[in-house]
């Protein structure tokens, strides 16, 4: 007789603190937009709870899905409100992509699909930008009006692509993130879907593997298991750290805040775990807000 009855998920534990967890690991692979701010202001604990971390020994390696190279991150944090002595390093989705094209295997010329805000993607690459209809690759880094715009509204451009069998390349896989109270859609919603008209997307941040690679070299000699990834999103930084084999602490006061709890302060054990289900995602934890 065949069982046909499905294992059921065990309940997250839900922290109010990161205190406890935190002498369990020596790294965090921390997640920027969702965790530290919400695009506006610094969310109210996280620099003393990163600092703290810090002074005990623990290093922070912060792990964005931005479309541009890590070294101008920390001048826009210190404007939300996280200062430089708050972590030790940053390592984004556009560092990944930037070391992927610089080697030429998509081509030599590519068009970009973007805001200009983006351009350090590509500066200084021994590459040539050109138009879309002479571009051999695709270089996409967002929407070029995320406060307008959707990804339906790329579907003529899409199929232009499509017919021409270009490669696009996603600086930013992330599909939507808040700012402040507004919904914006990132590169990851034009990349998905580019692949659903037949297209081929390809991915350099969370949850894919390139970006892991690189943190595993910023972090040295540190085991997969001391170190611990948190996030917010659930096919990005949940789903790339159990791809891994990496430790997650779910925070639930990003992205899906509306679906774990009453409240974004407030988040059930049981709503969590079924969340955390629907895409086979496991964590350690859970917390509304990283809080020391």
């Amino acid at each position: 007789m065949t069982d046909t009855s499905q294992a059921v998920p065990i309940p997250v534990p839900i922290y109010a603190h990161f205190e406890p967890i935190a002498g369990r690991y020596k790294a965090l692979l921390c997640d920027i937009w969702g965790v530290l701010h919400n695009g506006v202001a610094a969310y109210d604990g996280i620099v003393e709870t990163l600092t703290r971390y810090r002074a005990g020994g623990g290093r922070v390696l912060l792990l964005s899905n931005a479309p541009r190279p890590g070294v101008g991150i920390p001048g826009h944090l210190e404007g939300l409100g996280v200062p430089r002595e708050a972590y030790d390093d940053v390592l984004t989705s556009g560092d990944a992509t930037r070391a992927s094209i610089a080697s030429g295997q998509f081509g030599k010329s590519f068009w970009h699909l973007g805001p200009e805000r983006d351009r350090p993607t590509f500066e200084g690459l021994p590459l040539d930008q050109t138009e879309e209809g002479a571009a051999d690759f695709v270089l996409c880094t967002g929407l070029f009006d995320d406060e307008t715009e959707t990804a339906d509204d790329y579907a003529p451009l899409l199929a232009r692509l499509k017919e021409r069998d270009l490669d696009l390349v996603c600086a930013n896989p992330d599909i939507i993130v808040d700012r402040g109270e507004k919904r914006v859609y990132c590169g990851g919603a034009i990349a998905a879907a580019y692949t659903e008209v037949g297209g081929r997307s390809h991915y350099f941040g969370k949850p894919h593997a390139p970006i892991y690679d690189l943190a595993r070299g910023r972090l040295g000699d540190l085991k997969d298991s001391q170190i611990l990834a948190v996030g917010d999103g659930l096919l990005t930084d949940i789903k790339g750290a159990n791809d891994q084999g990496i430790d997650a602490l779910f925070v639930t006061g990003g992205i899906a805040h509306e679906r774990c709890g009453p409240t974004v302060n407030d988040p059930q054990s049981g709503l969590v775990t079924e969340v955390l289900a629907e895409t086979n995602g496991t964590a350690i934890g859970a917390m509304a807000r990283l809080i020391w």
